[in-house]
């Protein structure tokens, strides 16, 4: 009982000698205002980055259509067995693809001559509709942002990199 007495006046004696060690909570003045000032404009704007992101989503579509062409490499999920290129590989020919899309080549070609896919080439890497979250989050977040026509920059998924066009 008598080492409770002792701990407790050196405590008091430290609070009374050192007020400074009592505001540890708010921090010292010329910190910029401790937790009770820095903590509320913080989750304020935590707030308005949440709220901006709600309402970027709200404007989105809940359903488009798009198309697209696949290059697998060897670590793709549900690859053909034919398959057997790097992820560099396959990076640097989806990269070719591309260009070339972009250059003004059909669009039917290119799914020919690049898509790992199987029958990607008679439908022409056609997807038809799917509403947001139908399809893996990377791929569905960059379908879900292109405007009608717009073809994606290259896009990585656990089946391969992707080219997507939104076609609705």
């Amino acid at each position: 009982m008598a080492a409770l007495a002792g701990r407790v006046s050196v405590l008091l004696a430290l609070l009374l000698l050192c007020p400074a060690c009592t505001s540890l909570a708010s921090g010292p003045d010329w910190a910029g205002g401790g937790l009770e000032t820095l903590g509320p404009a913080r989750a304020a704007e935590r707030e308005a980055v949440e709220e901006r992101e709600r309402q970027r989503i709200a404007r989105l579509p809940t359903r488009i259509g798009a198309r697209h062409i696949l290059v697998m490499h060897q670590r793709s999920q549900q690859r053909p067995e034919d398959v057997n290129r790097t992820r560099e590989e396959a990076k640097k020919k989806v990269q070719e693809c591309l260009r070339a899309l972009r250059s003004g080549a059909a669009w039917a070609s290119v799914v020919t001559e690049c898509s790992d896919e199987p029958g990607a080439a008679e439908r022409g890497g056609d997807l038809g509709n799917f509403e947001r979250g139908q399809m893996v989050k990377s791929f569905s977040d960059a379908a879900f942002e292109l405007q009608v026509n717009e073809i994606s920059e290259v896009v990585e998924t656990a089946y391969g990199f992707h080219i997507i066009q939104r076609t609705e």
